[in-house]
């Protein structure tokens, strides 16, 4: 994840407007302290209505970049692929332009990945709307697209875990099959612990050992670090230096 051109090299962010969009709502925050506040999104909301109603809604808050956290795919900064939950024209929209301050995008489990990570190997899965899923391996940061990889049945994970996973097995039966796939994706990663985020994460009873419920806020620390660097915990693709806590 690299900042996007136009930043000049020795920019240091002071109030950092943070976003984490989801299938069913938009979640913003600026800095560390103060309420999270959202608003609906859903499978028509393109990238300008989500920008408007960012500038109505932020017109009294002081900020001087942004962090977002996009729910597809993010390649080195930039969305590479259209979401599966939300409306059209998100590749190639130009953030910067559009809020006329630097932005840096990156995938949103991966930001709320950053902001859960403790060390070791982690697996990061945002059960929500869909399946996100963020390797963060002795500090760096993979984010991935396992959850539109086939599963069984010729369904994906996202489709088994998912909210449409969800409602169509039934809560209980949805259970099961979470704690299936964390069996299957901590197995197969190889990774020390799982961290789950996501609404419906907090659905689920019990966790097996070495699988912790996260909070959803800490995709807005995870969002803060992207701009803070300085203590070479964590390292994003494309990136020389390391970002901070």
């Amino acid at each position: 994840m690299r900042a996007s051109s136009k930043t000049p090299g020795n920019f240091r962010a002071r109030h950092i407007l943070v976003i984490d969009i989801g299938g069913a709502h938009v979640k913003f925050r600026v800095d560390a302290r103060g309420p999270v506040r959202k608003f609906v999104s859903g499978p028509q909301m393109s990238p300008a209505s989500m920008t408007r109603q960012l500038l109505e809604l932020t017109g009294n808050l002081s900020f001087d970049a942004l962090s977002i956290g996009y729910p597809g795919l993010v390649f080195r900064g930039r969305i590479a692929a259209e979401p599966h939950n939300l409306g059209k024209g998100w590749v190639g929209f130009d953030f910067e332009k559009a809020f006329g301050r630097p932005v840096k995008v990156i995938n949103d489990a991966a930001m709320q990945a950053i902001g859960s990570y403790r060390g070791g190997r982690m697996l990061f899965l945002g059960l929500g709307t869909g399946l996100g899923a963020t390797l963060v391996i002795d500090g760096v940061v993979e984010p991935t697209e396992v959850g539109h990889m086939h599963y069984k049945r010729g369904r994906t994970f996202e489709d088994y875990v998912g909210e449409r996973g969800r409602r169509r097995l039934g809560t209980r039966k949805w259970r099961r099959k979470v704690l299936d796939v964390i069996e299957h994706l901590k197995l197969a990663l190889e990774v020390d612990y799982v961290v789950l985020g996501g609404g419906n994460a907090v659905r689920l009873k019990s966790l097996p050992q070495d699988v912790q419920l996260g909070d959803n806020r800490n995709a807005f620390i995870g969002g803060l670090r992207l701009w803070r660097r300085g203590d070479g915990r964590l390292r994003l693709p494309g990136e020389r230096a390391a970002v901070g806590r």
